[in-house]
């Protein structure tokens, strides 16, 4: 996102609808003696709030028509924006915002995603990278539809393409399913590689539940002293596994 600084008023009103709170600074030009502002573009996520919200009067912002891998920021951190390789606008997979219908989550296992990244914060993708390798490590099978996933050089390493690496967005998600055993290894694989990162992120658990509505993943994170909140999210009779054809 850009400012014409010619065209700016100085007024700041954009500054209040910034995710990341602060990426604006008012300048003063030494020829006119004129105020604008100006957009840090290298911390900028390109979300494009700004600009939508419709407050600048002047017509100074505006989104340039910047090239790969700059477009990656926009693709993760504008929700109107779909990826170039999914089609799906967003940060994870087609449902892992709304429901798991599709029924790919059965008993014995557990749908993972590591939400790296908030609005005033945001994320890069040199320490989202850190958090896909140590779980590569354990020899996890990230989700193959997720923009996150296609992002990478090696899924078996967990390594990403070189030219993203510092590109910034609001926020990215890494998706898997593992086996219920396996998730003591995974969340101090995760514990660990999140003391190595610049960002804040959290980790989303989707499980069935047992007979009786247990909760088959509480026990697990109990014993791990994993701070949890079971009722964060629930889907209770939004949707159903989709009727296989035929």
């Amino acid at each position: 996102m850009r400012i014409d600084k010619d065209k700016c008023a100085g007024c700041g009103q954009c500054t209040e609808f910034c995710t990341l709170g602060r990426i604006a600074v008012c300048r003063r030009d030494p020829r006119t003696g004129k105020l604008y502002y100006e957009i840090n573009e290298d911390e900028c996520v390109d979300c494009g709030v700004c600009l939508r919200a419709g407050v600048c009067s002047a017509g100074a912002l505006y989104m340039p028509a910047y090239a790969w891998p700059r477009t990656v920021r926009s693709a993760f951190s504008d929700p109107t924006v779909e990826h170039r390789d999914t089609k799906v606008a967003g940060r994870g997979t087609e449902e892992i915002k709304t429901n798991e219908i599709t029924g790919r989550i059965k008993r014995g296992f557990v749908g993972i995603s590591c939400e790296m990244g908030r609005p005033s914060v945001g994320a890069r993708f040199y320490d989202i990278e850190k958090v896909a390798m140590a779980l590569a490590r354990l020899g996890v099978e990230f989700e193959p539809n997720n923009p996150c996933t296609r992002l990478m050089a090696d899924p078996q390493t967990g390594r990403y393409k070189a030219e993203v690496l510092n590109e910034k967005v609001l926020s990215a998600i890494i998706e898997m399913i593992i086996p219920l055993a396996q998730l003591p290894a995974v969340l101090t694989a995760i514990r660990g590689a999140a003391a190595g990162v610049d960002c804040v992120f959290c980790v989303d658990l989707i499980t069935v539940l047992e007979p009786g509505n247990a909760i088959p993943t509480l026990p697990l994170l109990q014993s791990l002293q994993w701070p949890v909140s079971p009722n964060g999210k629930m889907n209770t009779g939004l949707g159903r596994p989709l009727a296989k054809e035929g």
